[in-house]
């Protein structure tokens, strides 16, 4: 088994049997998970901020930080393994939580899971399942082979998406 780490602003796809792409600590952050199934194609991302406006340096260094880029990089990616826009394609989502934010001040989490649905319509996409919300970090493992998504988080142990 190889894993393929993803951190923050960051994002892989793989075809490769055997791998399993995992991010870790998502607290306001959101895994935005694609599974292609005909293909056994996965592809994640861990997206931080939801709009690249903020910071346009950041925005050609590190696309994966923002929805708005992001999602358009992991889909690029995915379309070097043989992803096209029109195959049946899977999205789950993890995180977005309210983390050091007890007042709600910045909702960054909100904000995050509203552009990542926004980006998503604007590709045709839409969620199927999510883990998001609440006040807890989570880890994100998708397995290659099975398309299993497993979630942990030190508040709640593990369990399936």
């Amino acid at each position: 088994m190889n894993t393929i780490s993803v951190g923050v602003g960051e994002y892989a796809a793989s075809r490769t049997p055997g791998d399993v792409i995992k991010t870790f600590d998502l607290g306001s952050c959101v895994g935005v998970v694609f599974l292609v199934p005909h293909l056994r194609m996965v592809g994640l991302l861990h997206v931080a901020l939801p709009d690249s406006s903020i910071n346009s340096r950041l925005y050609k260094d590190k696309p994966g930080m923002f929805v708005n880029s992001g999602i358009l990089a992991l889909l690029n990616e995915m379309q070097h393994l043989g992803y096209k826009q029109n195959d049946r394609t899977i999205v789950k989502l993890a995180g977005g939580a309210t983390i050091m934010d007890p007042n709600n001040t910045f909702n960054i989490g909100k904000r995050n899971l509203l552009a990542i649905k926004k980006t998503l319509w604007k590709y045709r996409l839409g969620v199927l399942a999510e883990d998001t919300g609440s006040s807890i970090s989570r880890t994100v493992s998708v397995e290659v082979d099975s398309g299993q998504i497993e979630l942990s988080s030190p508040a709640r142990g593990q369990w399936k998406l």
